[in-house]
């Protein structure tokens, strides 16, 4: 079992991991499944995710950065439609303060930030202050030339040490340790090699002090591992997602939720979760 503070309640799944379920309101997105609005979030509830992560802009290698009014006309009608349905916790995954307030607004409860609060310098005073829970993720650059650089001295190491210092930063902003996720960007700015040395020891990021986000779901890393591509990387993805639960992960961020419940059931009932 694992719980989540969230600003006023407290969520709990029966998984081994939390299920997040990906909506990409894009017309971009690297897997085109992914894609979709309001109808998708509700099919992904209906699989059985814990909670959803709804996104505006992509960020896959290659992309570039979208304007908040864009963000905001793609994301929010889908965050209203699925209010309409479910009290399902929604994450919204942005970088921007102007998207985040208008998405709490309609009732999203938690802060994905891939750029960990360097981006906008309002995004953490406005997490402090309404106590939602954020998502500090580690990056190289910007999507459209990260993957140009991947070459560290010890990647576990400086991976660890920057989101350790997102967390530091975020607690003097004003947010609760307990509200702290980490997420060490697979595929944001690092080759196949580093990729796997951070799957098989995510649960040691920052010593153990947050909880792991991992976002393997059909990543060029599990291409690299199976030399599939993205349309037949499920069984791989479910694999990696397993490793990375028995080594510390408490979220797992999925395209599949269906296969993903499926798979962290199993896990539960034989004894595997970690």
């Amino acid at each position: 079992m694992q719980k989540l503070n969230l600003a006023s309640r407290t969520i709990v799944t029966e998984h081994p991991a939390f299920i997040m379920g990906i909506v990409n309101a894009t017309p971009d997105s690297f897997w085109n499944e992914s894609r979709g609005g309001a109808d998708r979030a509700l099919q992904l509830i209906d699989e059985g995710a814990d909670l959803l992560d709804v996104g505006g802009e992509s960020s896959r290698p290659g992309s570039a950065y979208l304007d908040a009014e864009e963000e905001k006309k793609r994301i929010i009608p889908v965050i209203r439609e699925v209010r309409k349905h479910s009290n399902i916790p929604i994450s919204v995954d942005t970088r921007k303060s102007e998207v985040m307030k208008t998405a709490y607004d309609e009732g999203a409860d938690i802060l994905n930030d891939i750029s960990a609060f360097e981006d906008d310098a309002a995004l953490a005073p406005f997490a402090a202050q309404t106590k939602i829970p954020v998502i500090l993720m580690h990056k190289r650059g910007i999507p459209v030339i990260m993957q140009s650089n991947t070459e560290y001295i010890d990647v576990f190491a400086e991976v660890s040490g920057y989101l350790e210092q997102r967390a530091v930063f975020a607690q003097q902003c004003g947010i609760s340790a307990d509200k702290i996720i980490v997420d060490p960007g697979i595929g944001f700015g690092k080759d196949l090699a580093g990729c796997i040395t951070l799957i098989r020891n995510c649960g040691k990021l920052c010593s153990g002090r947050y909880p792991v986000l991992m976002a393997l779901s059909r990543k060029t890393c599990i291409g690299g591992m199976t030399g599939r591509t993205v349309e037949e990387r499920l069984a791989g993805t479910l694999a990696a997602d397993i490793i990375a639960v028995q080594n510390g992960a408490c979220m797992i961020r999925v395209h599949d939720v269906a296969a993903a419940a499926d798979t962290l059931a199993v896990m539960k009932m034989l004894g595997t979760e970690g």
